[in-house]
């Protein structure tokens, strides 16, 4: 194969017209006009034409008449332009074809479970099935053909080129790139860890980073000053629509510095990125602390592409004569709202009074909605009359509403149901009217978040433990305190997403045991989660903070895509499996023998052992005695057919019958009473015989040995 002379399909252009070009490829669609057969030849820069014309050679026409749909092939043959009006814009190349000289079949493809091909090969021709429209479980089972479309390669050579763009931009910052290990200790970080057992060390695991947070902040220990890495992190979360269990994310860290580095910094990185995709980040970006996203939007990821921030009307209608108003605030609750601008004539009183009072503000959790519209300068709603003017004047006013705008407002003895509530009113109303442009990127700082929150009366870190105070004159004892306190730590958001974060790290060993003191952590809980990192703290950090960016939902913003599936080669779908290597899976037992997973039955005369609480997922104490043998072998005598994966799971439901019959011989049925029933005891046996049946030597004609009455069938469980 003369690969070398090879040239790409998509880098042919006019000015070849009448050289020689060898091309390898995968035949992307055919077109047979008898006479002529055309196909599109695909590879990874494009898709051009090739002419099979028995003139120019009859044998690579002949042999063209087996070409099928994805098989690979190698072309050799001379450019030419198209005749004036053949010409395909569809595809850059649409105005030169190759006449193929020479024709060889490399490698044969069966017929397809969905379609590839996504160019017309003639202008105005319908594609007739979108690959998009395809079930994704079934895309992702067959990921290497999905993945042959040239508009998923393109997302994945975009994908290369974010990277690269990242790894160039903070080379001349003199970060280095430093890989941390992916088999380590499992610590607190929000979410459940990958646990990895140990062969070596049974009874012992690693576990996957949920981050190389730990690992990162060493580094500044060790000197190394400014580090990155574009790292694989693992998380087992609950699903969601734009989470996988392992992402990509950007880690960086610095050290000698404050917030403002970390924000010019990640800034201009966010600004070359985006600028990939044709998109511009005007700079520096907009900064909000935590409190007031959530008094403004009721979220701590505001989407700022429209307005409707919140108002507190509280003070306004405290004295009104409407019942509702009047109670909530009263007895210390609030009343908020937002204005939709000039939106009147697409929200009629049935839409908002029946849809959005009645059902739609009560599905997220209000006790109900009020509305008014302005017209001619007016507010107007079915419950005005118990508003004075003085008061209608000053919520026109506090919203700054005008003619055409509807007023939404919520109130609750809970603050922070008005705002959850007007949070998911405000995104679900700007959705249906169409206020959200898809073009226009809105980048924000959410910045000065709580450093604890109370969960259940348990005090916790917001974000981790080794996140910076704003201040360090607080008492770990006060918890009232404590709640007060902020962190240095700040969100990248965008459109409502929140793409990375970070914070300002602890650096000195004083203020990090007061830390652990508010939480409550004692001596041994310290050792056994942090041991190994208090040890380097205490030889001495430098100031130093830094962030992290989701990369996959970067690069899926950037590219413009709906889903993070889209840009990861093998992703998982939505329930955490994958289709294509049926991951997760069960695994033989010799695995989890030689992993010490696997706990041996106690011998005859050997004291009974206290079992262990039985964990989900987990092998059974008895799982040695049924092994895969035995099942294969009582299948095969049952003439059942049966995959790997299905002995396996039967093998671990029968062992886990046995180890649970196995838990009832331990109940003390000596002393109990016997049960005594109220009503009578009756058997339950059916009491009519049953009726004869003319069928039934007919169904048993085919048993293998008959005795009399009798039918003998094989034995297929021995005593």
């Amino acid at each position: 194969m003369h690969w070398r002379e090879r040239v790409y399909c998509g880098e042919l252009t006019r000015s070849q017209e009448g050289r020689e070009a060898l091309l390898m490829g995968w035949v992307d669609a055919i077109r047979d006009h008898g006479n002529l057969l055309f196909i599109h030849l695909r590879d990874i820069k494009g898709i051009v034409q090739v002419v099979f014309d028995p003139r120019v050679s009859l044998d690579s026409y002949q042999r063209s008449a087996a070409l099928k749909e994805e098989y690979i092939v190698l072309v050799k043959g001379k450019v030419a332009l198209r005749e004036k009006g053949t010409e395909n814009p569809n595809i850059p190349t649409g105005d030169i074809e190759v006449f193929a000289e020479e024709m060889e079949i490399l490698s044969l493809s069966k017929s397809l479970p969905f379609q590839i091909s996504e160019k017309a090969m003639v202008f105005g021709e319908n594609i007739k099935a979108s690959p998009e429209k395809v079930d994704e479980d079934l895309r992702l089972q067959y990921r290497y053909l999905d993945l042959r479309r040239p508009s998923m390669q393109e997302l994945l050579v975009k994908r290369y080129q974010i990277m690269r763009c990242i790894r160039d931009y903070l080379g001349q910052l003199n970060f280095l790139e430093v890989e941390t290990p992916f088999l380590t200790k499992s610590t607190p970080e929000g979410a459940r860890d990958y646990l990895v057992p140990s062969r070596i060390h049974q009874g012992k695991f690693y576990s996957l980073p949920q981050s190389p947070q730990l690992f990162k902040q060493l580094l500044m220990m060790s000197g190394m000053d400014r580090y990155f890495q574009i790292v694989r992190c693992f998380r087992d979360e609950d699903l969601r629509p734009n989470r996988q269990p392992e992402f990509t994310q950007l880690d960086l860290e610095a050290s000698f510095i404050d917030e403002e580095f970390i924000y010019e910094v990640v800034e201009e990185l966010a600004a070359r990125t985006f600028a990939l995709g044709g998109i511009h980040l005007r700079k520096p970006f907009p900064r909000m602390t935590y409190e007031e996203a959530m008094e403004r939007y009721g979220s701590d990821r505001p989407d700022l592409r429209f307005g409707m921030a919140f108002e507190d009307v509280t003070d306004i209608v405290k004295d009104t004569r409407y019942g509702v108003f009047r109670r909530i605030t009263s007895a210390g609750g609030a009343v908020k709202g937002f204005s939709i601008r000039g939106k009147a004539d697409q929200l009629s009183k049935n839409v908002l009074q029946n849809e959005y009072a009645m059902k739609i503000a009560p599905s997220f959790g209000a006790r109900g909605m009020t509305w008014m519209k302005v017209t001619g300068s007016k507010l107007e709603s079915n419950i005005v009359q118990f508003f004075s003017e003085s008061e209608l004047d000053r919520l026109k006013e506090r919203f700054q509403a005008a003619d055409g705008d509807v007023l939404i407002l919520i109130a609750d003895l809970s603050r922070e149901m008005v705002n959850k509530v007007l949070s998911s009113l405000r995104l679900h109303l700007a959705d249906r009217l169409g206020m959200m442009p898809a073009d226009c990127f809105s980048p924000l700082w959410v910045t000065d978040f709580p450093l604890f929150e109370l969960k259940d009366g348990n005090l916790g870190s917001q974000h981790h433990p080794f996140t910076m105070p704003d201040r360090i004159d607080f008492d770990p004892s006060d918890q009232k305190d404590l709640i007060t306190l902020k962190s240095r730590a700040y969100d990248l958001v965008i459109n409502g997403e929140e793409l990375g974060g970070g914070s300002i790290r602890i650096h000195d060993m004083g203020i990090q045991r007061k830390i652990f003191r508010a939480l409550e952590l004692t001596d041994e809980e310290i050792e056994a989660k942090f041991g190994f990192f208090l040890r380097a703290l205490e030889y001495g950090a430098p100031p130093h903070g830094g962030l992290a960016l989701g990369l996959d939902r970067v690069v899926a913003m950037v590219l413009k895509v709906p889903s993070i599936r889209d840009v990861i080669a093998f992703p998982k779908n939505r329930s955490a499996y994958c289709p294509l290597t049926q991951a997760p899976s069960l695994v033989e037992e010799s695995q989890l023998k030689e992993l010490g997973l696997l706990q041996p039955s106690p011998r005859p005369g050997m004291a009974k052992a206290r079992k262990p609480a039985k964990t989900e997922g987990m092998p059974s104490p008895a799982a040695e005695r049924i092994t895969l043998d035995r099942v294969r072998h009582v299948a095969k005598l049952a003439r059942l057919r049966m995959t790997e994966e299905e002995a396996l799971s039967y093998q671990k439901d029968l062992n886990d019958i046995l180890a649970y019959v196995e838990t009832l011989s331990e109940l003390d049925t000596e002393n109990v009473e016997p049960m005594s029933h109220v009503l009578e005891m009756k058997n339950v046996w059916r009491e009519d015989k049953p009726r004869k049946s003319d069928k039934k030597e007919s169904i048993l004609s085919n048993a293998p040995v008959r005795d009399g009455d009798y039918y003998k069938v094989p034995r297929i469980i021995e005593g």
